[in-house]
């Protein structure tokens, strides 16, 4: 089954399920505003981190540098803080986690050595070849 069909079923699934566990607990109105206030404050971090991430692009771009990771983490944002105004808690809890410097920095890093790791599995290049010999060769 394809992955992302089977977070689009899975996901809603979860958030029903955490919101009615954690509503029973907590009660409907203190759950109704845990989730606006988690995300209302997700999105203004996401916004700080943004323009922190944002600053550093621009530093690294002044030193002829490639600000290849401000655009990773740029777009890891952006994800976080469309994960943190959906409502519920299992995706907010992956949005503080990709907008927090320190995990999204460990994030990339296994996401990173997973894909190296691809690369050295094919480091060859499958081929044919044939020798010619140096009289049988048409020299323009």
């Amino acid at each position: 089954m394809n992955s992302i069909l089977l977070a689009i079923i899975l996901v809603p699934i979860i958030e029903i399920y955490l919101l009615i566990k954690i509503g029973s607990e907590i009660g409907a109105l203190t759950t109704i505003l845990l989730i606006f206030i988690t995300a209302i404050v997700g999105v203004y971090y996401a916004k700080y981190e943004g323009l922190n991430t944002l600053r550093s692009g621009f530093m690294q771009l002044s030193k002829n540098e490639t600000p290849a990771y401000e655009v990773l983490s740029g777009a890891a944002i952006a994800f976080a803080a469309i994960l943190l105004i959906i409502p519920g808690f299992a995706t907010d809890v992956l949005g503080f986690l990709i907008i927090f410097p320190l995990t999204r920095k460990f994030c990339f890093n296994l996401f990173f050595k997973k894909i190296v790791r691809k690369d050295k599995k094919n480091n060859f290049i499958d081929g044919e070849f044939e020798d010619i010999e140096d009289d049988n060769d048409r020299k323009i």
